[in-house]
C-alpha cells in the first residue's frame, strides 16, 4: 500500500520534473551610420530541442534602438498586436538569427514588414529580407541604417539576462516558487 502511494505521488509531480529549460540570449546588431540595435529574447529549449526557434516558440523579447549613442526606439512582446510584422528564426546550434541565403524569404521582420511602413506612428523596428538589414522608426523605414542581407547576425547565451517590464508574454509561473497553501 505503501508503495502504491509512493508511486501515485510520484505520478503526481512528474510533470514537475518534466519543467522548462528556458534559455535567454542577448544580441547587438551594428547597422550603417552609427546605428545600433541592442537586444535579447528568451525561450523554452525543450521545446524547441533540434529545430529551428520561431516567433511563437519566443517568451520573452525586446530591442532598443540607438543613433550616435541616443535612443531612437524601443519594441517588445507587450506591444504585440495582430497587425504587428512578427517572424523570427534563430538557429540555437549556431547562436545566430538566419539571415537571406540561408533558406527562409524575410527571416526577421521584428514590428517591421518589408517595406518598413507598419513599425506604428511612434513605433521601432527591425527587418531582415532580400533587399538589406535595416531599422524603422515612426512608420519610416530608416534606409541609412542599411546593411548587407547577407551579414551573418550572431547572438550570446546569457541566462542571466533581466528583462524589462512589458518583454515578456506572461510573468514567470516556471520558478518553483510556488504560493504557500494556508497552514503549509
Amino acid at each position: 500500500m505503501r508503495l502504491l502511494a509512493m508511486i501515485g505521488l510520484l505520478l503526481t509531480f512528474l510533470p514537475l520534473a518534466a519543467r522548462a529549460e528556458m534559455v535567454s540570449y542577448r544580441f547587438v546588431w551594428q547597422g550603417a551610420n552609427d546605428y545600433v540595435m541592442r537586444g535579447a529574447m528568451s525561450f523554452d529549449s525543450a521545446e524547441t530541442r533540434g529545430r529551428i526557434v520561431r516567433e511563437r516558440d519566443i517568451i520573452c523579447f525586446v530591442i532598443t534602438g540607438t543613433q550616435n549613442g541616443r535612443t531612437i526606439g524601443r519594441w517588445d512582446l507587450g506591444q504585440l498586436t495582430l497587425d504587428t510584422s512578427w517572424r523570427l528564426h534563430f538557429d540555437p546550434v549556431a547562436g545566430a538569427f538566419l539571415a537571406e541565403g540561408q533558406g527562409v524569404r524575410m527571416p526577421q521582420a521584428w514590428n517591421m514588414n518589408g517595406a518598413g511602413d507598419n513599425c506604428g506612428p511612434e513605433g521601432f523596428g527591425f527587418n531582415l529580407g532580400n533587399l538589406g538589414q535595416d531599422l524603422c522608426r515612426h512608420n519610416t523605414p530608416l534606409w541609412d541604417s542599411q546593411v548587407s542581407p547577407f551579414r551573418p547576425f550572431p547572438a550570446i547565451r546569457d541566462d542571466s539576462y533581466a528583462f524589462p517590464t512589458g518583454a515578456c508574454l506572461a510573468p514567470d509561473l516556471l520558478s518553483g516558487d510556488f504560493p504557500q497553501q494556508p497552514g503549509g
